[in-house]
């Protein structure tokens, strides 16, 4: 049985969206800088977004690698320092215009031009560290660097209309062959690799010296357009030429009409189960070497998944299939007994995921701003919750607080005023933030725009919409000590706050 989670708050806020100038956030200074004002905010947790590297569409949740860390992350001020990048190289760049917005082009342009002289001064230098790096992640790091150099060589297209039949479906003979041509680029995210991991194993290090946790997510699927199902398609639900029969997506919901098609393989359950699940223990070590806490998202699918053929126009042609269940979650919940994990039980819920989570003892999650319908009651009202359960306002996914007070249907608005006791001196936000804080959840998380107040602009993902996500950024300053007081203030008097504001120094 999963133990309760401890009565504290937190803060949901990815590295992407810290304040740099080199036009994405990192886990440099700014990420340190965070960390502090989260634990004078009387915060116990610090959750993010998938910290992989970035595909099609900038999404963490599409990502070419389960394990990798995104080279984005990489924190050029430190490299400057450790004499690995000279300062005018990295300000010569243009990162982009707008400090409040991630400019992907900006940084997929530039990013990796620095990354390589990086791994031109450094390889020989770290050459021992970086030959233990590799020995301790041989079971994906070999594979992915190749995958990505392979990808480059093709032109970034997807592996699946790579030109080369032989290297796109990952015979030993092409694989030797291409880590041999291509053995520069190789090098290059081998090393990427090892930089990420330098400085995030500093950064948590330094995050668990304040007595912060780190939440982080754990994507249900992989995309399909990564090196986990290139190296391994076994465990996937292709054909003969690799290329999947079906994909998955949600049916018709809160956020789409349509439903919503994510094209990401689906698994061959099947397969995994008579293996023992072993490729899913290995990507939970991988999570488990990264977070503190592991937010399995779209858990619902573990019971029963939407499948939808691979030729299909729309997520609506799709059908439940059931999923593994207590088979996979038992397993996981065994290998990894100190390890939390959240349920992320959103969506379409049966009686059958009900009874899962109750099975597995892990803490559902539970949205304020799901709660409000006023036309029919909702277990996501606060008088509702049972303690072991999850708090948000919002996820990733929804308006910040000030959007859907401005998008939400006025009768809803009406009411969660009325229910939460909501009035000018506090303020919309404030009051709601109160509601989710003061409530029995062992764990409270907002959005880091919630507390901020901002509005429709920092909205960080609408999902359905392609293009424009992912690239709310806080600027410098904003997160102010007067914000962090009352923050702290609100989290003590509700019992969240680990140490009372007056005794942190």
């Amino acid at each position: 049985m999963e133990e309760p989670i401890q009565r504290r708050c937190g803060v949901l806020m990815p590295i992407s969206a810290l304040p740099s100038p080199y036009g994405i956030g990192t886990l440099g200074r700014a990420a340190y800088e965070f960390a502090d004002q989260l634990k004078a905010a009387g915060q116990s947790c610090w959750q993010l977004l998938p910290v992989g590297p970035t595909s099609y569409g900038d999404s963490p949740y599409q990502s070419f690698s389960t394990y990798a860390g995104n080279p984005y992350f990489i924190d050029l001020e430190t490299l400057c320092e450790e004499g690995l990048l000279e300062r005018r190289e990295v300000e010569s760049v243009d990162w982009g215009e707008r400090p409040d917005r991630v400019d992907y082009a900006a940084v997929y342009a530039h990013r990796f031009d620095l990354l390589a002289r990086v791994a031109e001064r450094g390889w020989e230098r770290d050459h021992e560290a970086v030959e233990s790096f590799v020995e301790e992640n041989r079971r994906w790091l070999p594979d992915y660097a190749l995958f990505m150099a392979v990808k480059r060589h093709f032109g970034m297209v997807a592996w699946t209309e790579w030109e080369e039949e032989d290297i796109r479906l990952h015979r030993s003979e092409a694989v030797e062959r291409y880590r041999g041509l291509l053995w520069e680029d190789v090098r290059l995210f081998t090393y990427a690799q090892f930089l990420f991991f330098r400085q995030w194993n500093r950064l948590r290090e330094y995050v668990h010296g304040l007595g912060l946790q780190i939440i982080g997510d754990l994507p249900i699927y992989v995309a399909m357009d990564s090196a986990d199902v290139w190296a391994e398609p076994e465990w996937f639900q292709l054909d003969e030429k690799n290329r999947p029969t079906a994909v998955a997506g949600v049916p018709p919901d809160y956020f789409s009409a349509e439903g919503q098609l994510w094209g990401n393989p689906l698994y061959n359950w099947d397969a995994m189960k008579q293996d023992g699940f072993g490729w899913w223990i290995r990507r939970m070590e991988g999570a488990a070497r990264l977070f503190d806490v592991v937010r399995i998202d779209h858990f619902r699918g573990l019971e029963s998944y939407w499948a939808v053929a691979a030729d299909a126009g729309s997520a609506r042609e799709g059908h439940w299939v059931k999923g593994p269940g207590m088979d996979l979650v038992g397993v996981l919940t065994g290998w990894f007994p100190e390890l939390k994990i959240i349920a992320e039980d959103l969506g379409f819920l049966t009686p059958e995921v009900h009874q899962l989570l109750q099975d597995s003892g892990l803490p559902g999650m539970k949205v304020l701003e799901f709660a409000f319908d006023s036309r029919e009651p909702s277990n996501y009202l606060p008088h509702t919750y049972a303690p072991h359960c999850v708090c948000y306002v919002g996820t990733h996914d929804n308006a910040p607080v000030m959007a859907w007070k401005e998008e939400a249907e006025a009768d809803d608005v009406a009411y969660a005023r009325e229910y939460l006791g909501l009035n000018e001196e506090e303020g919309f936000v404030w009051g709601i933030l109160r509601g989710g804080l003061g409530s029995v959840a062992e764990l409270f998380v907002a959005q880091m725009q919630d507390y901020l107040e901002l509005g429709a602009e920092s909205r960080m993902n609408t999902p359905g919409v392609l293009g424009g996500n992912w690239q709310w950024r806080l600027l410098p300053g904003q997160f102010t000590d007067a914000i962090a007081r009352k923050m702290a203030r609100y989290a003590t008097m509700y019992g969240r706050c680990p140490v009372e504001p007056d005794k942190q120094k």
